[in-house]
């Protein structure tokens, strides 16, 4: 799918009758903010934006989707111009994110070749991205890769002798006032936000990924029940003290925790990948102890 945001209807007519007849579904939008927000959630394989749009110019809009992390950051995008391109506007537009910068009027074969060639990579990493071990939107593990990872911790513990523990970790349910649609992006800043600062405490030896849309796991070698309560301690107080940035507001996190811990890896005989389901089945009965958000185990 191809999403063409332009607020001149001919130009934007003669857009989609380039690519229409090559077998790109085609997506509309009009000013500069519906083309973000339909970006953000229709995730299209190429955006077309123009330069000139009423509100947001094409450049800053392309500049909003590359700093954004909903937005995959290996989507081409397109900036077209009603005149000729000149070199200053092509190297503008390209230092703002996007891949291409066309001027009117269209070269139809070179825009389709174009199109075509990018789009076939943005699917290969897309590919890539689905057989990969790292969560696209945050930059950690995801399941595959942290289980993978907790086999290796376990595999190493075991030999050793060694405790390993692993903390999970979620919000509570976040600011209730705004539209579903609004809510669904204010959970995934959250998510995001609680990403970097568990990467940003976590320790080099630990493995870090997410569990789900909501929830984190750590899986901590060399690491007993006491080091684990430790390690939700500091995450607490740091979580509590850096507040997220939602619409008009900044909004301070409340956190759910749960971990289970085993002191000898090897005589506990416990699968590493069944250490983080009981951490995230601790995770869930905590909602429970809402005094001390951890069920102990």
């Amino acid at each position: 799918m191809v999403l063409i945001a332009n607020d001149q209807e001919w130009t934007a007519r003669s857009l989609e009758s380039i690519i229409g007849p090559s077998g790109y579904a085609v997506l509309r939008a009009y000013t500069g903010r519906q083309a973000l927000e339909l970006a953000r959630t229709t995730q299209p394989d190429l955006v077309i934006l123009d330069e000139r749009m009423s509100d947001i110019s094409g450049t800053e809009v392309c500049r909003l989707l590359r700093d954004d992390r909903r937005f995959g950051e290996h989507t081409p995008i397109f900036i077209t111009t009603a005149d000729a391109a000149d070199r200053e506007q092509r190297i503008t537009a390209l230092r703002a994110g996007a891949w291409e910068h066309f001027g009117e009027p269209f070269d139809s074969e070179m825009l389709l070749v174009k199109l075509e060639t990018f789009i076939r990579a943005k699917r290969a990493v897309d590919r890539a991205q689905e057989e990969s071990l790292v969560d696209r939107a945050t930059g950690l593990y995801n399941v595959r890769g942290l289980a993978r990872r907790a086999r290796e911790i376990g595999a190493d513990a075991m030999r050793h002798n060694t405790p390993v523990a692993c903390v999970a970790i979620a919000p509570e349910d976040g600011p209730a006032a705004y539209s579903d649609k609004v809510m669904e992006e204010i959970a995934e800043r959250i998510s995001c936000h609680l990403a970097d600062i568990i990467r940003r405490e976590g320790r080099v030896s630990d493995a870090i990924g997410r569990l789900g849309p909501r929830e984190f796991a750590i899986v901590a070698p060399d690491t007993e029940a006491d080091g684990a309560l430790q390690l939700i301690d500091r995450l607490r107080l740091v979580i509590e003290r850096e507040p997220v940035e939602l619409p008009n507001e900044r909004h301070h996190i409340r956190i759910r925790f749960g971990y289970y811990a085993v002191q000898d890896f090897a005589a506990a005989a416990i699968d590493p990948v069944e250490l983080m389901v009981r951490a995230a089945g601790a995770l869930r009965q905590a909602r429970a102890h809402a005094e001390t958000g951890v069920v102990l185990q």
